[in-house]
């Protein structure tokens, strides 16, 4: 949900960026990179300007029991900037190979976003991480580097709090890690977990996305992007 109330949405099966109404019709944003469709948005935060940021993986596509089989039309996979006041689509992020979840620090300078290459791979090879990447005058991302690595399963969704920790999700486990990459705390979960959020009247619930159900976690603190979306 935007900070105007617009709700957004990543749509495997049509390959696009969505907003979605409320009487459930979608209007489509972008679907489209130099002409070519996207592989299967997986993921989008909203940035400090309003500028929508998503990742852009194979699995809507290479998966069978997606129901979307495609060719990945612009050969790669890229974190994207789209920007719907100029409908401007850009590269911000293309040295993750498959990029899944992504987050902002609580000052909108730092970019988190998940590779997870392993998924697909039988032989367990891949990336199971999480990056980081600064963020230039809210456009563009450099210096990227390993903010941590997943010992069990995926970081498949993951937010960042007001104090910068982030909440990520992997295999059966919630982790907390800290701003400078240390862990705080893993929370075993009663089945593989999926992407997460805060919600709540207060904001400072966090829901959990699992293979059958969703889990509601109380916490001391908020989403970071409240910090800049207010």
């Amino acid at each position: 949900v935007g900070r105007d109330g617009r709700v957004y949405q990543c749509s495997h099966g049509r390959r696009a960026i969505e907003e979605l109404h409320a009487d459930g019709s979608t209007t489509t944003l972008v679907d489209r990179y130099l002409g070519v469709r996207l592989n299967s948005p997986n993921d989008l935060v909203e940035g400090p300007d309003g500028a929508l940021w998503f990742t852009d993986p194979p699995y809507g596509i290479v998966q069978a029991h997606e129901g979307h089989p495609g060719e990945r039309e612009y050969g790669d996979h890229y974190v994207f900037r789209f920007d719907p006041a100029t409908d401007e689509l850009r590269p911000v992020v293309i040295d993750v190979e498959e990029p899944n979840g992504l987050a902002f620090s609580p000052d909108g300078r730092t970019l988190y976003v998940a590779d997870t290459s392993a998924a697909l791979r039988a032989d367990g090879s891949g990336n199971r991480l999480i990056r980081a990447y600064d963020v230039v005058a809210g456009r563009a991302c450099k210096n990227g580097r390993v903010f941590a690595v997943m010992t069990e399963g995926l970081a498949d969704g993951f937010r960042v709090d007001a104090d910068g920790r982030v909440w990520t999700s992997h295999g059966h486990n919630l982790s907390v890690i800290a701003p400078d990459g240390r862990w705080l705390e893993t929370i075993p979960m009663p089945e593989r977990t999926g992407n997460l959020c805060f919600g709540g009247e207060r904001g400072d619930e966090l829901f959990v996305a699992a293979s059958t159900s969703v889990y509601r976690l109380h916490t001391h603190t908020t989403d970071a992007a409240k910090e800049f979306l207010a």
